[in-house]
């Protein structure tokens, strides 16, 4: 329990780690986005300021503004910044656009003059980004604003006032008493005078005040229909979308890195226990294995030894069964039994000791069908027993391996093919040459075959199928053949039987 309590606190660090980072990163993304944004409104401020200074240049007598010149400098103005600005208009008290120049907005809907920030997809409206009165009209304090005009509107309302300007004074004709005289005199007679305004009111005035040559409510009108009382700027958003996505992929990979970092950690951790409980295992199975070799040469001594007393039993039982004069019939018969019973056991022990030999391989030049063909021999007996035929054949090759363990090999699986046929039935020994470096053996039998579930377990230790085998003979051959660096398995024989090949038998140059 303890390595996995380890375990998850390691986990739930490096996630807690993984998540500040994500975190982290997702309010510097939002700050770098805000940061574009305050950008872009500074700059919306300062052509604000360039868009003052054109107005104050461009403000003449009494105020007037040409509306021709003025939206000629603001187009200029918009080619210039075109990037970043996409148009300028300027608004009258009742929020009207009196001038404009660029992309076309609805700005008659925004009657408003307090400072607004609207944001689109792909554009943000400015309302005053800054304050008018300081930037407008900065060096005429306390004058009134600018007032929009064309230059045809412009022309006709000079004309207009002019001709009311200087208009003579009305005459009556003699004897009128209806007239009266002006400045509090007596009007001299025959002369009538309109009520009209004295004219010591009718001075210029400078500091952009109303025009002479317009009356007072004229003037009033003009400021509330064509006087710039706001104006509004339309700035692309589009610088902030590029820093925006340049600094989300910056992020992004920010985040995938950590993220790998955190799997690659986890992973690393994950890897250090599992070879740590992989050493612990190691040494326990070093121990394990060292016991069981113990305990293997302790079980060969034990039936080497055994062997002795059993050669003794297995010879006096011989000798008790050949007295025919001095012991009855029945005692020799139970001789008899007793030396074969020996027999068995001997045999086993031969295996057994055989098989916990250690196998240590003295490689010679060996043609295997001579091999083949002497184990065929030295089984003639058992072969001539079961009436077999035995056929002998493949590619003449020769390969390298240890004469006496290839030749224990092909011993035991010989006898494992005769035990397994039955009277009159047939086997087949042949090599072949597979390419310049290797070679194969293939042992062919027509009895009942080895059942699929079984092809694996008969190379186990005392797995037998035979009820006469020990189960020892084929893990020998695969001790052999491993030692060897071969390889054997078990097959079917078509149609009939079982197929045992050897494989990546090293060719003798």
């Amino acid at each position: 329990m303890q390595p996995q309590r380890h375990g998850v606190v390691i986990y739930s660090l490096l996630l807690g780690i993984w998540a500040l980072v994500v975190v982290w990163q997702v309010e510097e993304h939002a700050r770098v986005r805000n940061e574009a944004r305050t950008a872009l409104v500074n700059r919306a401020k300062d052509i604000s300021t360039t868009l003052g200074i054109v107005l104050r240049s461009q403000r003449r007598f009494g105020g007037v503004v040409s509306k021709e010149r003025l939206e000629a400098s603001l187009t200029e103005l918009v080619k210039q910044e075109s990037v970043e600005l996409k148009g300028i208009a300027l608004l009258n008290a009742a929020g009207e656009m009196v001038a404009s120049a660029g992309e076309e907005t609805d700005f008659q809907t925004r009657g408003s003059t307090e400072d607004t920030e609207l944001w689109g997809a792909q554009t943000v409206t400015l309302v005053n980004p800054v304050d008018l009165g300081t930037n407008l009209t900065y060096d005429f304090e306390g004058t009134n604003p600018p007032i929009i005009m064309s230059r045809e509107d412009f022309t006709n309302r000079i004309a207009t006032n002019r001709i009311a300007m200087f208009r003579p004074p009305e005459r009556t004709e003699p004897g009128d008493g209806t007239n009266a005289g002006a400045a509090g005199e007596p009007p001299a007679p025959g002369v009538v005078i309109t009520n009209r305004e004295p004219a010591r009111e009718r001075t210029f005035r400078f500091r952009f005040g109303r025009p002479p040559w317009m009356s007072e409510p004229d003037y009033q009108g003009l400021l509330q229909k064509q006087g710039v009382h706001s104006f509004v700027i339309v700035m692309a958003t589009e610088p902030i979308h590029a820093v925006s996505r340049q600094d989300f992929w910056i992020r992004a990979i920010i985040v995938l890195l950590a993220s790998i970092s955190a799997a690659g950690t986890g992973m690393t951790w994950r890897n250090v226990s599992r070879t740590s409980d992989l050493q612990i295992r190691l040494v326990r199975a070093s121990e394990l294995n060292s016991h069981l070799r113990e305990m293997n040469l302790a079980a060969a001594g034990l039936a080497h030894e055994t062997r002795n007393p059993l050669n003794i039993i297995r010879g006096m039982a011989q000798m008790l069964s050949k007295q025919t004069a001095v012991a009855p019939e029945d005692i020799r018969e139970k001789s008899r039994a007793i030396v074969n019973e020996t027999d068995k056991v001997t045999a086993q022990l031969n295996e057994f000791i055989n098989y916990s030999r250690p196998r240590e391989v003295r490689r010679s030049k060996i043609a295997l069908n001579s091999a083949v063909g002497e184990v065929v021999r030295t089984l003639a007996h058992d072969i001539e027993e079961k009436k077999l035929r035995v056929d002998t054949g493949g590619d003449a090759v020769a390969i390298e391996a240890d004469e006496q363990l290839l030749r224990q090999v092909l011993f035991n699986l010989l006898l494992n093919a005769i035990q397994a046929v039955g009277e009159n039935g047939q086997i087949q020994i042949s090599s072949q040459r597979i390419n310049a470096t290797e070679a194969a053996l293939e042992i062919r039998d027509n009895g009942p075959g080895v059942p699929p579930e079984h092809r694996q377990e008969i190379f186990k230790p005392y797995f037998t199928t035979n009820q006469k085998g020990t189960g020892l003979g084929l893990a020998v051959v695969q001790q052999i053949v491993l030692a060897h660096g071969w390889e054997v398995e078990c097959l079917a024989n078509e149609p009939k039987g079982a197929l045992f090949r050897i494989t990546h038998l090293k060719v003798a140059a």
